[in-house]
């Protein structure tokens, strides 16, 4: 067993991950760090043996963890990094914030960040993924973000550093962000907050809200730059596809592609992982056949599938 660093936060070994993932599902961490502060986190990640893995978590909102568990450190930032600053048209946020707050507080300080306030996970997510919705993403407005890499370094990057582009970003392994700078226009805040809560109904019109889902399962096919723009019509739909190979309502044990938005797998209740995964597969499969397009996940799937 290798000997762990001393924290002055919580370092758990073996801890279940299943509650801490939006679709309730997977199994252990060999570890499980929460750190009090920057300066832990650095000392930790500078301390800990070069060969042991680092896999930093958000909310655990677009994310498949294996039932075998993860082999890893997993890293989850709490209340010591979930400050909001508005100032000067900037909006310096924790990466533990979660989105919708941070669109709030901006809209409160007469800031328009609103595209975030649909977006399920926290600001680290959203960075390492250039989250976006309503034609807005991430790129259009970070400017620069603060990471602890894992040698344990603090390290300041402009927004360009990171390459974002469609549901991506060049973040290197095993660091972690803490903190990100956005740009934001002026706005009303009454205005601001009527945009939010326009777009809240729309979502919740949609998308399979109340059930436990992980957002888009797929990514949208075509039709996107390398500035993140989606291209918004059907035909570039993953969920469009998804209908056309027959795949809405389809089920696999306890997961399901939602009758209600078929670009949403949700846990039904007492799915496994490995079904999760499993019909996302057999979606993948089933739309290739039918359209010759090959889907790409947008739900992260980490670890180990059990042994059998």
């Amino acid at each position: 067993m290798t000997q762990m660093p001393q924290v002055r936060g919580t370092l758990t070994a073996q801890r279940a991950l299943a509650d801490l993932t939006w679709l309730r599902v997977g199994g252990p961490a060999d570890y499980l760090f929460q750190p009090a502060d920057e300066d832990d986190l650095r000392d930790f990640l500078r301390a800990l043996p070069a060969e042991v893995a680092v896999f930093p978590m958000g909310v655990g909102s677009n994310l498949i963890v294996r039932d075998g568990g993860l082999r890893a450190v997993v890293i989850r930032l709490g209340r010591g990094f979930n400050a909001i600053v508005c100032e000067g048209g900037q909006v310096t946020a924790g990466a533990a914030a979660l989105d919708a707050h941070v669109a709030r507080k901006a809209a409160e300080a007469g800031l328009d960040l609103t595209f975030l306030r649909t977006i399920p996970g926290s600001i680290g997510g959203a960075v390492r993924m250039n989250a976006g919705c309503y034609g807005s993403y991430v790129s259009d407005h970070l400017t620069s973000v603060r990471c602890v890499t894992r040698q344990g370094d603090v390290v300041d990057l402009p927004a360009e550093k990171l390459n974002l582009r469609y549901r991506q970003s060049d973040l290197p392994e095993g660091w972690v962000v803490v903190s990100a700078c956005f740009r934001a226009v002026a706005g009303d805040p009454v205005a601001l907050e009527a945009r939010m809560v326009e777009q809240i109904a729309k979502r919740d019109a949609s998308q399979p809200t109340k059930d436990r889902s992980a957002g888009s399962t797929f990514r949208n096919p075509v039709g996107h730059s390398s500035t993140g723009r989606a291209d918004d019509t059907h035909e570039l739909k993953a969920w469009k596809v998804i209908d056309e190979a027959g795949m809405r309502g389809f089920s696999l044990g306890g997961a399901q592609m939602s009758p209600m938005h078929s670009n949403f797998l949700i846990n039904t209740g007492g799915a496994t992982a490995t079904e999760l995964e499993d019909l996302g597969e057999e979606v993948r499969k089933r739309v290739f056949q039918n359209s010759g397009i090959t889907l790409e996940w947008e739900i992260m799937r980490v670890g180990e599938r059990p042994v059998k």
